[in-house]
């Protein structure tokens, strides 16, 4: 009986150590910078709309002259409904309006979030703009600010 509960931890300690392993490998770290005093911010309204979507908020916007991009849209102060981080490369999606949220390289972002991801260039080709229109699809973003 020993031997068979001995072969079982053993089993099961090799099991959890690759598992352990593959996680590691699976996971993500993408490092995104801060903001720092040089990133422009911009507060202001969002417009978003689909044929069967229309979501108006307050948005905060964040970006740098090197790529990086922030997004906040919120209803209300402590409602956040989306925030996106997003570099040249990778980019990371959250909140109530986002589902399940998503990360990773953005070449390979889910259709739904394209629109989205398309943002960061508008900002950063037009950075002194106070309105900014933006069609992708059959979604359309407009920013006051």
């Amino acid at each position: 009986m020993s031997i068979r509960v001995h072969s079982w931890l053993k089993i099961t300690i090799a099991a959890v150590t690759l598992l352990g392993l593959a996680s590691c490998a699976t996971i993500s770290h993408h490092q995104f910078a801060e903001p720092t005093s040089g990133w422009q911010t911009k507060t202001g309204q969002l417009m978003y709309r689909t044929p069967k979507t229309t979501l108006i908020g307050d948005a905060i916007v964040r970006f740098s002259k090197t790529g990086n991009f922030e997004l906040t849209v919120s209803k209300g102060p402590g409602i956040t409904l989306l925030s996106l981080r997003q570099d040249a490369t990778f980019a990371e999606v959250k909140g109530a309006f986002a589902r399940q949220g998503w990360s990773g390289p953005v070449a390979k972002a889910p259709q739904q979030l394209r629109g989205w991801l398309g943002l960061r260039d508008q900002f950063i080709r037009a950075p002194n703009q106070k309105v900014v229109r933006y069609a992708a699809g059959n979604e359309t973003f407009l920013f006051r600010f």
